[in-house]
């Protein structure tokens, strides 16, 4: 009796052992399936964004290889920084920036928030006065003393929205 009591419990034991190792095995592919399909959702996802981003810096002057080669710079970004730099100095003026095209309202000057070198030529910007917002295009040309001047192409004011 003692002999068949411990056959029984090892032949439990064995199926018990086999039924563990049927589940694990059954998980452990499932979790790498889902695993990989996540995993390529992911990389889909992160070409998808590429391609979004590809598409929105369409024009910048980083994939213009023409206004590169027309400005003929060395360093690209130090190039965009000084002409941003030339730009928003004139910010500093007490009636706004000219380069807005907007006379100062009341106490409220119209000064560049952000911009966007285009090319080798244009330049996008926006600017507000603290409460009426709008958008510039602006032409920039390197002079022959690498001074930056600038002349305002087309602007446009947003009206002002009543809450």
């Amino acid at each position: 009796m003692r002999k068949s009591l411990f056959l029984y419990l090892f032949i439990i034991a064995v199926l018990m052992n086999v039924f563990t190792y049927k589940y694990f095995a059954v998980k452990n592919a499932t979790e790498m399936q889902l695993t990989t399909d996540s995993n390529t959702r992911l990389k889909d996802s992160v070409t998808v964004l590429k391609n979004d981003l590809m598409d929105a810096n369409v024009f910048s002057l980083e994939n213009n290889d023409r206004a590169q080669n027309y400005l003929n710079q060395n360093d690209l970004k130090l190039f965009q920084e000084r002409v941003k730099q030339a730009l928003l100095a004139y910010n500093d003026d007490p009636e706004g920036n000219k380069y807005t095209d907007q006379p100062k309202m009341g106490d409220q000057k119209y000064i560049i928030n952000s911009m966007k070198i285009l090319n080798h030529r244009w330049i996008i910007a926006n600017y507000s006065n603290g409460q009426i917002w709008g958008e510039v295009l602006i032409k920039y040309f390197i002079n022959e003393d690498q001074t930056v001047s600038f002349q305002t192409m087309d602007t446009y004011l947003y009206p002002k929205e009543l809450n």
